[in-house]
């Protein structure tokens, strides 16, 4: 093939994506999608206007109306965060609250860290059986978390990492589990990002003298920042909200019990105190709206991240 002909449909090719872009965006903005956009807004945020009015309403009224009276018949008060904040009651959910953000961060730490670097060794370095152990690693995602927690427990209670009288009293095998759990999807993703990485770059890190840590340091972590991120939203959303695992390897103590431990027995066995449950469960929520807010930029770059190689 000539180079003319090489440049004919490299030109052809480019109008083929420009016209596919082009009926995506017309696909994407008629009135039709907008209508459905607006609906699924709608439907999303309904329910949480709905939380949010219930958390600020006085106990009789929200055992005896709902929510969208407060149009016709308008009362609020701070009682059931008192409540639930302050311990007025005997639901207190500072401590919880500590607990849950000890939990979150190193478990969103540790496997980002343990992470990357194998992704950049699976994308960049070589060594025996490297496709093989990729491939177990990414079938390590198809396994039941609840196949693994009775042999884990059973591993944590052998090393003396589970109890109260355990190192970091507890919290250690929170974090593991988390973070072993977290692991295989975050090296996929990693890696199928460092991939979109011109090899270029490499070379000529490689050609000025610099070595693998130098490499991955310096030139690999600033261009990961946007995946990164949006592992580490995820991670914190998932386990911020986890229950199963801070039960099972928490084992139920108040010590090492996070938000969600509590706000489960705040719903109550008796349901006498479920009118605590909205404030609770806005308390709980507002951390994660805060953090996703604040990186949603960083998360929309991640997701987007390696979709167009250019």
């Amino acid at each position: 093939m000539t180079t003319l002909d090489t440049d004919i449909s490299d030109v052809s090719t480019l109008k083929k994506i420009e016209r596919t872009a082009e009926q995506s965006r017309k696909g994407l903005t008629n009135r039709w999608a907008s209508l459905g956009a607006l609906v699924i807004a709608v439907l999303w945020t309904v329910p949480t206007a709905g939380l949010l009015i219930s958390s600020f309403r006085p106990e009789a009224d929200i055992k005896t109306t709902g929510w969208w009276r407060i149009v016709t018949d308008p009362a609020f008060t701070l009682d059931n965060y008192r409540a639930v904040l302050s311990g007025a009651s005997q639901y207190n959910l500072s401590d919880y609250l500590i607990n849950s953000a000890i939990i979150t961060i190193p478990a969103v730490i540790i496997p980002i860290s343990i992470a990357a670097m194998a992704a950049y060794a699976f994308a960049w370095m070589q060594f025996p059986f490297k496709n093989t152990l990729f491939v177990l690693v990414f079938a390590l995602q198809i396994v039941p978390i609840q196949v693994t927690m009775i042999p884990l427990l059973r591993l944590y209670v052998d090393l003396g990492l589970a109890g109260g009288d355990a190192p970091g009293g507890g919290f250690y095998t929170i974090w593991l589990s988390h973070a072993m759990f977290a692991l295989p999807l975050a090296i996929y993703l990693l890696h199928n990002f460092m991939n979109e990485i011109p090899g270029e770059l490499i070379e000529s890190a490689r050609v000025d003298g610099a070595g693998h840590v130098q490499i991955f340091t310096r030139l690999i972590l600033p261009l990961m920042t946007p995946a990164i991120a949006a592992f580490a939203i995820l991670q914190f959303l998932w386990v911020w909200n986890d229950l199963l695992v801070a039960l099972v390897f928490g084992g139920g103590s108040p010590d090492v019990s996070p938000l969600t431990v509590q706000l489960a027995a705040l719903s109550g066995t008796r349901g006498q105190d479920w009118h605590l449950l909205a404030a609770g469960a806005f308390v709980s929520l507002i951390v994660p709206l805060i953090v996703f807010l604040s990186l949603q930029r960083f998360f929309v770059r991640g997701l987007l991240a390696g979709s167009v190689k250019g």
